[in-house]
């Protein structure tokens, strides 16, 4: 009899108001408000690492949800992801309270320049000792993009293609730019940095040009740990060549099951494990001493949730004017410039058989967005939580609040001690970076990844003498 699979969290959050759950601000102990206060995160950081959590996912968009209804008057109303603040500054106040809660935080691909970006991330990199990582986005929601200066986001497949040449640009940067003894801080021959040992990557391509070195001395784990969240088949292409945790989420165990098998074999194909990422699944845990009392809390919090907020964030995600249908609509057949794998998983028909509606999308998505909710006593959450690992073949959840920090005390209190009993849950964290974390293989890339293609030793690498080095040209690997 083989072993039950082991279950790994990570918390869900956003550096905003009620994240997933509009409405959720106005239950009177939802302390999502404070959003604005460093104690409100270095507060969470610490119950999560009390918790044994992987990390703390940070999630961000640069733009409005103004589909719905055709501009952003619903959203603000709702707070839903507005206002919102940048998840970067958050980090370093985190990391120095806690000693191994990773930190996975979203940034946009089409937005920022990926030289000032590379610097940031190993900054970061530096005073986590270790623990970033970065969840890749190529943005979906056309209001980010008309702030840019754009009429509407690049088409879908042509965001991924311009994100393959970002994140070749930031390998050359990671990887192939400081050997890792370039620092010798030689204070008798007065060098710091061995200039020989310091190259430029070269990099002259569709979207960036980008001659010189990196701004930043080599990281703990040089290349941040790479999440990734595209479902679409580029998405999930690209999280195959890239991703080391790969997110999704769907509203059945069937959608979450097809999209889970999907990329393993889109793993393999890229030459690499199909269980060299980690999957996580996208939940919401509502649990309590009891069944009836978690029903109960369930049944409160619904009171609370906003069924236009939920429709705003369905209507951005899915890029469909969800106003423009009646409640009692199924979703048919549409196309999207979105998120086109939150599309195709409301027109799937649910674990029940039924075709989803309109309402049916603003009801689901009112608490913990496009993911399922658990609502139980600990043994019943953990009952479900196990199923779906058997069921589906997900690494871990993705855990979204109803209400904060207190949906996460829950599961904290009722849902791990249960887990931890029946074995399939960490007793203690592995130490180092969050790459030797999740996978116990070191803190750098694995040499089948990508991005290990673009070492100074690896299989494309080019042996430069010294003094060609010297002279600024390339021995950063070739794409």
């Amino acid at each position: 009899m083989s072993e039950p699979r082991r279950i790994r969290f990570n918390a869900f959050d956003m550096n905003c108001v009620a994240h997933q759950s509009p409405g959720l601000w106005r239950h009177p102990e939802d302390q999502s408000h404070r959003y604005k206060e460093l104690g409100y995160w270095t507060d969470l950081a610490k119950l999560l690492e009390r918790g044994r959590f992987d990390g703390i996912f940070i999630a961000d968009v640069l733009g409005t949800y103004d589909v719905y209804g055709g501009d952003d008057t619903a959203a603000l109303r709702q707070g839903a992801q507005i206002p919102v603040a940048d998840p970067l500054l958050l980090v370093s106040a985190m990391a120095g309270v806690t000693t191994h809660l990773g930190f996975g935080i979203t940034t946009g691909t089409g937005f920022e320049h990926p030289y000032p970006f590379a610097r940031r991330l190993s900054t970061l990199d530096h005073l986590t000792g270790g623990r970033l990582g970065w969840n890749v986005v190529t943005g979906y929601l056309p209001s980010a993009a008309r702030n840019f200066g754009a009429a509407d986001q690049l088409d879908h497949d042509e965001r991924y293609n311009q994100a393959d040449e970002y994140l070749e640009v930031l390998y050359k940067l990671w990887e192939g730019s400081w050997e890792d003894d370039a620092v010798v801080r030689d204070a008798a021959a007065g060098v710091y940095v061995d200039p020989a040992k310091v190259h430029h990557i070269g990099h002259h391509g569709t979207h960036y040009t980008v001659p010189g070195i990196h701004l930043s001395e080599p990281s703990p784990q040089r290349t941040p740990v790479i999440y990734q969240a595209g479902a679409s088949p580029r998405g999930t292409r690209f999280a195959a060549e890239n991703a080391e945790a790969i997110f999704i989420a769907g509203p059945s165990k069937r959608v979450v099951a097809q999209t889970v098998a999907r990329i393993r074999q889109a793993l393999r194909e890229a030459g690499r494990d199909p269980y060299s990422a980690r999957v996580y699944a996208l939940a919401t845990v509502i649990t309590d001493a009891t069944d009836e009392a978690a029903e109960h809390k369930h049944r409160e919090y619904l009171e609370y949730a906003s069924v236009e907020g939920g429709l705003v964030f369905m209507s951005g995600w899915m890029g469909i004017d969800l106003s423009e249908y009646d409640l009692d609509d199924p979703i048919g057949q549409v196309e999207s410039n979105a998120i086109q794998s939150a599309v195709a998983a409301f027109q799937e028909f649910d674990d029940d058989g039924r075709e989803w509606t309109v309402r049916d999308i603003g009801r689901w998505g009112a608490i913990g967005g496009m993911g399922p909710v658990f609502v139980g006593s600990g043994s019943t959450v953990a009952d479900r939580l196990q199923e779906w690992v058997d069921d589906t073949d997900v690494d871990g959840f993705n855990l979204a609040y109803a209400i904060t920090p207190g949906s996460f005390e829950d599961v904290m209190r009722h849902v791990i001690p249960v887990l931890t009993e029946r074995g399939v849950y960490p007793t203690e964290y592995v130490p180092g970076t969050l790459r030797n974390a999740l996978f116990g293989r070191g803190d750098r890339l694995p040499s089948e990844h990508r991005g290990a293609r673009y070492r100074l030793d690896g299989p494309d690498s080019t042996a430069l003498p010294a003094s060609v080095r010297r002279s600024g040209d390339t021995v950063a690997a070739r794409s």
